[in-house]
């Protein structure tokens, strides 16, 4: 809840959250094309994000963990640009969108976090494009793995060792690769000791050598899996 805490308003939480809800695994927080009333804050479990083509396939767009805020790009349009879905037990409050700007307008402070949240946002999205550009499947996933680590240890969790909440299917998809070549690549990674893994319980034994995977250095020299 960074975002609301920074603003030194103690309150302000309670003036702009119009319900708190829990959502059951797969359960939909919103639809893409749908109207925009509110956002979400995430106060415990995690969301996917995707996004559906004309031709019926979907890409994920991104994972989100307790502390988020979902739907802030949707305020310009007012409808949401893709689906959220929970991936396991997920509380959150939903944040009136109109008291949300009316306080926005008044404090700069909550000026600062919405530029700090939509320029992550922006790198995100950079780094994603980067990624599936430039780097083979071993590389992605330790990058994604990476990520995973910085993004637990913001929260004050252990980056060493954590559940992974989404599938196998849904890292494919989101890093543009096989279902299957990410469990090779998981394989891989565990019979090189780099990581261990029991189903979605990962733990990062060698961070160096993922970071060595994830720059394209040659420490790391064996052939590469196909995408």
């Amino acid at each position: 809840m960074s975002l609301w805490l920074k603003t030194g308003d103690s309150s302000l939480l309670e003036r702009v959250v119009k319900k708190k809800q829990v959502f059951k695994r797969g359960e939909v927080l919103y639809r893409m094309g749908q109207l925009v009333e509110h956002m979400y804050v995430i106060r415990g479990g995690s969301v996917k994000t995707s996004v559906s083509t004309e031709d019926g396939q979907v890409q994920v767009i991104g994972f989100h963990v307790e502390g988020e805020l979902l739907g802030l790009n949707a305020i310009e349009s007012r409808e949401y640009h893709c689906e959220a879905r929970a991936m396991g037990v997920t509380s959150v409050c939903e944040v009136s969108i109109d008291r949300f700007e009316e306080l926005a307008k008044k404090d700069p402070s909550i000026q600062y976090e919405v530029l700090k949240i939509m320029s992550a946002e922006i790198r995100h999205s950079h780094e994603l494009l980067t990624l599936l550009g430039k780097h083979n499947a071993e590389e992605r996933l330790a990058i994604f793995l990476l990520r995973l680590s910085r993004q637990f240890a913001k929260r004050h969790c252990s980056s060493t060792e954590f559940n992974l909440s989404m599938s196998r299917s849904d890292i494919g998809n989101h890093l543009g690769i096989a279902e299957e070549t990410v469990c090779r690549v998981f394989a891989r990674f565990q019979d090189d000791g780099i990581i261990s893994s029991a189903y979605r319980h990962i733990k990062l034994n060698d961070i160096t050598r993922l970071q060595q995977i994830a720059n394209h250095r040659p420490s790391y020299n064996r052939p590469a899996l196909s995408r």
